[in-house]
């Protein structure tokens, strides 16, 4: 019976704990069978994993989306050999800042700029101080919840690879203990050594290098453009009044059957144009709106979403692509339900064929040059180039072309006798004037807008913050300029609201406006057509707008 009972048992039904032991561990039979060597083989083994399972918990868990201000940010913990923080702004480069120690690095990506924070932000003046307050407490909650995210990352990792490794429910538990201590030790480090005055001494890379608008003075700017949306807050409202006032002079009634189109330019990303602009759609019954370009200023994917307030407008809008402006730009502007994009092409719209083409260069980010400045003569010959092939498409339309946009004046030569009216930007300078008069064929008015943005952050530079422009035009029956209204807010730094009526009583003579001297292929740079403010452009061509 007992040999029966022997044959019956199990090879492995006498091993001892420690046998067992051994040959799950067989490095420990290796090193010898004494109870020592065994103790630290598992203790490494712990350690070991503890190590791992906290690196890939971090990597794996360390990541959090949060709203910081108007942005959509995502906050990244990576390990690493020194701290520190760095603030991704793509693709303008990057901010390191030497925030911490320890072995944790801390990276900030500025995503999207949500349309509806920011207009939030501009219509209500005590909101941009809540924001500049709230953005600090926005870092903090998303740091906290990146923390605890992390920690409970590296704790779920670590018992998985427990299981997995030693599949022992003590050892397992010591490891995850270890890697919540290693981790909660280096993000407390981190917490220990913070250094909020690291945020005035960045380390700038990429274009940011480059940018002063966004590099400069920011508190400068940030107290300038406070002030600026507390002024425009309480002017906006005065346009209707403004306009009813004028309205109702003895000097020019619209006429039934008249189309009113908006003209604006040089958007150059600041909301408060928009809010501007659905004002005066409104309130002037606007039938269409132009927009001549310069909507944007580095052309880039997150500023694509400053162009979806086009469609809340209802009303058509035409665009055509500024120096500014990206093909990525003119594909979100094509994106909205109302927009229309012209590329050397026409359309018909509110009962006006409009023929337009988008400005050949793409020079994101550059700094106003003082009027006059010389550029290149191929520069000069690719920007009269585009003129020249407006001008065939213009002439072989079917049908007879209304309007015709350029981004830069410069290019509005050979447009002369083609159409009745041009319209262009890119100067920052309203001016109104006459195409030189081709014999025999008509006249050609060029009406250039001022920024209808202020020029964005580089109009807050300055003493006094650049106006926000854009122009109303009735055109007749027979689709002929008959007046426009040139309104100008918040131009003199103070809170007022400028509406100025032109009447023009002879289109055939095109008023009384000087004629634009234009410059030509190969020859002589023009002159500037009168006295500009300082920093703004002649009609010669520019790339620096």
């Amino acid at each position: 019976m007992d040999g029966q009972e022997n044959e019956q048992r199990g090879p492995g039904d006498d091993e001892t704990p420690a046998r067992r032991e051994r040959r799950r561990w067989p490095w420990t039979r290796q090193a010898g069978r004494s109870g020592p060597v065994r103790r630290v083989g598992v203790v490494a083994a712990v350690v070991l994993v503890a190590l791992a399972g906290a690196v890939i918990g971090v990597l794996a868990g360390g990541r959090v989306n949060t709203d910081i201000g108007p942005f959509r940010a995502d906050l990244t913990l990576v390990p690493a050999v020194q701290g520190g923080t760095t603030v991704d702004v793509p693709p303008l480069g990057a901010l390191h800042l030497d925030s911490h120690d320890g072995p944790t690095h801390l990276t900030v990506g500025l995503g999207a700029l949500d349309q509806r924070r920011t207009e939030a932000l501009i219509g209500d003046p005590a909101s941009i101080s809540r924001a500049s307050q709230s953005a600090v407490q926005d870092v903090r909650d998303g740091v906290i919840r990146l923390a605890l995210r992390t920690l409970g990352a590296v704790v779920l990792v670590t018992l998985v690879l427990g299981v997995l490794v030693f599949r022992d429910t003590r050892r397992t538990a010591w490891s995850a203990g270890l890697a919540l201590a290693v981790t909660a030790g280096s993000l407390g480090l981190a917490a220990g050594t913070m250094r909020p005055e690291a945020i005035e001494e960045p380390r700038y890379e990429g274009l940011l290098v480059n940018a002063p608008a966004i590099v400069g003075d920011a508190r400068r700017i940030a107290d300038d453009y406070t002030k600026y949306a507390e002024q425009l807050q309480r002017v906006v409202g005065n346009v209707s009044k403004l306009y009813t006032t004028v309205s109702a002079l003895p000097v020019y009634e619209p006429a039934p059957g008249t189309t009113r189109v908006l003209h604006v330019s040089d958007m150059h990303l600041n909301p408060t144009g928009w809010q501007l602009i659905r004002t005066v759609v409104e309130q002037f019954n606007i039938d269409v709106v132009i927009d001549t370009g310069d909507i944007t200023d580095w052309g880039s994917e997150p500023e694509a979403s400053f162009v979806g307030s086009i469609g809340l407008l209802k009303k058509p809008y035409v665009y055509i692509r500024g120096n500014h402006d990206s093909a990525r730009t003119a594909a979100a502007v094509a994106r909205q339900p109302n927009a229309i994009v012209l590329s050397n092409s026409t359309t018909t719209v509110a009962g006006l064929t409009i023929a337009g083409i988008g400005d050949p260069r793409f020079t994101p980010d550059k700094e106003t040059s003082p009027a006059g400045s010389g550029l290149t003569r191929q520069v000069a010959d690719q920007v009269i180039g585009t003129g020249e092939q407006l001008a065939a498409t213009v002439r072989s339309s079917p049908r007879p072309v209304n309007i015709a946009l350029v981004h830069d004046p410069a290019s509005s030569g050979p447009l002369s006798g083609s159409c009745p009216l041009v319209l262009a930007g890119h100067t920052h300078d309203r001016q109104v004037s006459k195409l030189p008069q081709v014999p025999g064929q008509q006249p050609t008015l060029l009406m250039v807008e001022g920024s209808t943005g202020g020029a964005g952050l580089r109009g807050l530079e300055g003493e006094k913050p650049t106006p926000l422009s854009m122009s109303v035009l009735y055109l007749d029956q027979q689709k002929q300029l008959q007046a426009y209204d040139d309104i100008t807010v918040g131009g003199t730094g103070q809170a007022q609201v400028n509406l100025e009526r032109h009447v023009i009583r002879d289109p055939a003579k095109g008023a009384d406006v000087p004629v634009t001297p234009t410059p030509t292929r190969g020859g002589p740079e023009s002159p500037s057509p009168g006295p500009t403010r300082s920093g703004s452009e002649s009609p010669s061509p520019s790339p620096t707008r």
